[in-house]
C-alpha cells in the first residue's frame, strides 16, 4: 500500500519543530509521508528537512492584513494541497485553518485536521478594526471548518464554547486536546541556584502575553525593596500588534526592572534557575510554557483567563490574578516570594499534574486518534 501522505500547514517553522515535531515523528514512524509547509526560517526549514519531512515554503506573514498578500497566501496553500494531493491535511493555528481549510474542502481533501491553537488579538482586541475583521473571518471559519470529513481540535472549553454558540463548527466534529504536551524526561524539577530567587516571565515579550504587567509587578516590588531578579526569557514578535519595541525592553533593563535573556533554545536548563513562573497573559488556547515550568516543578502567577486556568488551579498549584492587574500580579509574587514551603508545595503538585495530563506521549496519541477519526482503515499505515 503507499504510504497515506500528512501534511502540516503551520503558520511558523520554528512552531512546528517546538509544539509538532513529536506527532511528525510518530506519524513518520507510523508509515505515513510527512510534508510540512511554512514561512521559511532558518535554522528551523533545515531541522525539519533533517528529520526526514519535505519541506515546502509558503509567503505566509502573520500579522499581515493586505488584501492582495491574504489573496497570495490563498493562491498558494490552493498550488500546494492540488500538487500534493494530501491524503490528511492538518491545519495549525488562524491563517491554516481559515485559508487552508478552506482550500482543503474546495480541493476535496479526503481528510483534514484543524487545530484552534487560540482566538489571537482578533478576539482580545475591541477595537472597531478588530470588530470588523471577526465580523468578516467567521463565514470563513464557518465554511472551513464543516469539511465534511474533519476534526476540529480546541485546547480549552471556553474556545469550543464560543465556537459552538456563534455556530462556526458543528459539535459533533470537535475534540479537546489540552496543550501539545511536554516530554516529561527533560523538564524536570530541579534545585534554583543560591542567591537572588529568579522571578521568570517564559513568553514572547508581546503585550497580550501580560509582560506590561510583569514589568509593573516588578516595579512595585523593586521599590518595596525586594531582592528578586526579575527575568524575561522570550522573543519579541513584531508581527504581533501588542509587541514591545526594542528600545522599552532596553529601558526596563536600565531602569534596573528587569533582565532580558532573549530567545532560549535549552528551556529545561534556564526554569532550572527560576524560583517562579510567571505569566500573566490576557487569553490564550493553552500556553506550552506553563505546563514547562509545571513539568519543571515551579509554582506559576498566571491570570483567570482561558487556557491560563487549564494548567493553573488557585492555590493548588499557583496563583490565578485578574488579567491586566499588575498590583494583583505583584501581591502574588510577594506571597510565594515570602514562604519558601508554599512553593515547594504549589511546585510539586504542578509536577503531579503535569505528568498526568500533559505529557507528550498523551499528546501523540490523542492526536492520532483524530487522525484514525478521519482517515479509513484502509489508509491507516500497520503503525498507526
Amino acid at each position: 500500500m503507499t504510504a497515506p501522505r500528512l501534511l502540516f500547514l503551520m503558520n511558523e517553522a520554528l512552531f512546528f519543530t517546538t509544539h509538532r515535531m513529536p506527532v511528525a515523528l510518530a506519524a513518520r514512524a507510523a508509515g505515513f509521508e510527512v510534508h510540512v509547509a511554512a514561512p521559511f526560517e532558518q535554522p528551523y526549514a533545515d531541522i525539519i528537512r533533517d528529520n526526514g519531512f519535505h519541506y515546502h515554503d509558503i509567503p505566509l506573514k502573520r500579522g499581515g492584513r493586505g488584501l492582495l498578500g491574504e489573496l497570495r497566501l490563498i493562491a498558494a496553500f490552493w498550488r500546494l494541497l492540488r500538487t500534493l494531493r494530501p491524503d490528511l491535511v492538518h491545519h495549525v493555528a488562524m491563517k491554516p485553518v481559515l485559508y487552508g481549510g478552506l482550500c482543503s474542502r474546495l480541493l476535496r481533501v479526503p481528510a483534514a485536521v484543524h487545530a484552534v491553537t487560540g482566538l489571537g488579538f482578533l478576539f482580545i482586541r475591541e477595537d472597531l478594526s478588530s470588530r470588523l475583521i471577526r465580523r468578516l473571518i467567521k463565514p470563513v471559519y464557518r465554511f472551513a471548518l464543516a469539511h465534511p470529513n474533519a476534526r476540529v481540535i480546541f485546547q480549552n472549553p471556553d474556545d469550543l464554547g464560543m465556537f459552538i454558540r456563534e455556530g462556526l463548527v458543528d459539535g459533533r466534529a470537535t475534540v479537546m486536546i489540552r496543550g501539545c504536551g511536554v516530554d516529561m524526561d527533560r523538564f524536570r524539577p530541579g534545585s534554583p541556584p543560591a542567591g537572588a530567587p529568579i522571578v521568570m516571565f517564559p513568553a514572547r515579550l508581546i503585550g497580550d502575553k501580560g509582560v506590561n504587567e510583569f514589568v509593573q509587578a516588578a516595579r512595585i516590588l523593586k521599590a518595596e525593596g525586594c531582592d528578586a531578579r526579575f527575568v524575561l526569557v522570550g522573543r519579541r514578535d513584531p508581527a504581533n500588534l501588542t509587541d514591545v519595541g526594542e528600545a522599552v525592553i532596553r529601558g526596563w533593563q536600565d531602569d534596573g526592572l528587569v533582565e532580558w535573556w532573549g530567545f532560549a533554545s535549552d528551556m529545561p536548563a534556564i526554569l532550572a534557575q527560576a524560583a517562579i513562573a510567571v505569566t500573566p497573559s490576557y487569553r490564550e488556547g493553552l500556553p506550552r510554557g506553563l505546563i514547562e515550568a509545571a513539568a519543571c516543578g515551579l509554582p506559576i502567577v498566571t491570570t483567570d483567563v482561558p487556557g491560563c486556568r487549564e494548567v493553573v488551579r488557585d492555590r493548588d498549584n499557583g496563583l490565578l490574578v485578574p488579567a491586566r492587574d499588575g498590583a494583583a500580579t505583584a501581591d502574588a509574587i510577594r506571597a510565594l516570594l515570602a514562604d519558601p514551603g508554599l512553593r515547594r508545595r504549589m511546585g510539586a503538585r504542578g509536577r503531579e499534574r503535569a505528568v498526568a495530563e500533559f505529557s507528550v506521549e498523551r499528546f501523540v496519541a490523542e492526536t492520532f486518534a483524530a487522525y484514525r477519526a478521519v482517515l479509513p482503515e484502509d489508509m491507516l499505515p500497520a503503525g498507526g
